[in-house]
């Protein structure tokens, strides 16, 4: 089992910065692909990045790609979501997922709200 907690959520100006955690515990962090979805008011959730198990792979939905970061800190079983130069459309729920470990299983986090004013 893994357990996931995501914080750093909160209101932020368009043009600003916000960056988002997820603390992992329970099965081995490194084991799992790391990443985040965002679910926007009346939207589906949708994929916004993702970072391989050692770290060394990244993947950006080509809405955020030069402007949102992912990485992983193994020490702190935490994975980060840097998000500069926000724009209203980012306005989301943010959700931390792990997936592709041993198990065959996904888990979820129970999300952050991002809000973006313009």
């Amino acid at each position: 089992q893994v357990q996931l907690v995501e914080s750093g959520g909160g209101l932020v100006q368009a043009g600003g910065s916000l960056r988002l955690s997820c603390v992992t515990s329970g099965r081995t962090f490194s084991s799992y692909t790391m990443g985040w979805v965002r679910q926007a008011p009346g939207k589906e959730r949708e994929f916004v990045a993702d970072i391989s198990p050692s770290g060394g792979d990244t993947y950006y939905a080509d809405g955020v790609k030069g402007r949102f970061t992912i990485s992983r800190d193994p020490a702190k079983n935490t994975v980060y979501l840097q998000m500069n130069v926000l724009k209203p459309e980012d306005t989301a729920v943010y959700y931390c997922n792990a997936h592709g470990g041993a198990d065959g299983m996904s888990y979820w986090g129970k999300g952050t709200l991002v809000t973006v004013s313009s």
